[in-house]
Parts: structure tokens; C-alpha cells; sequence
């Protein structure tokens, strides 16, 4: 099984890095783009067989270590390994 999760700033937080990417694509010609937001994707491999464990271990992983919870939130998909779903 895999897990595809992604990590966004709150929509109350600024994107400074977002602006940067915005502001590049003004200056490249891009005038109809009104908000760039900059967020994470990680992809994690699990090898064991326990969807719910999975689960529960992705949700300590992303609330404890990949995410702060002062300014951002996260959510996550499963793909399990008979699955052929792309990101």
C-alpha cells in the first residue's frame, strides 16, 4: 500500500513562496493567474497488510512529523498495491 499525502498552509496563512511563483508567472506573461499556493506532496510505502494500521500510523505521521498544525493541514489518499491510480 502506498499513501499519497499532501500538506497545505491554512488558507488564513500567507504564501510568501507562492507570491514568488505568482509574481514569475505575471513577469512571463501569465496575467490571468490571481493566487499561487505552494504546498507538499509525500509519497510513503508500507509493507504491511493492515489497511486501519496504515491508517492510524499515516495519521501520527502527518499530525506529529510532516505537517505543523499551527499553519497547515493535511489529508492523504491510499492506494492499495492492486491499484493503478496515478497522482
Amino acid at each position: 500500500m502506498k499513501a499519497h499525502v499532501y500538506v497545505t498552509l491554512k488558507p488564513s496563512v500567507l504564501d510568501p513562496q507562492g507570491k514568488t511563483v505568482m509574481h514569475s508567472l505575471h513577469s512571463l506573461g501569465y496575467e490571468k493567474i490571481s493566487e499561487v499556493r505552494v504546498s507538499k506532496f509525500i509519497e510513503i510505502t508500507y509493507t504491511g497488510n493492515n489497511r486501519s494500521e496504515f491508517e492510524q500510523d499515516l495519521e501520527n505521521i502527518c499530525s506529529r512529523v510532516l505537517a505543523n498544525p499551527n499553519i497547515e493541514v493535511y489529508h492523504y489518499k491510499i492506494i492499495d498495491s492492486d491499484s493503478h491510480d496515478e497522482i
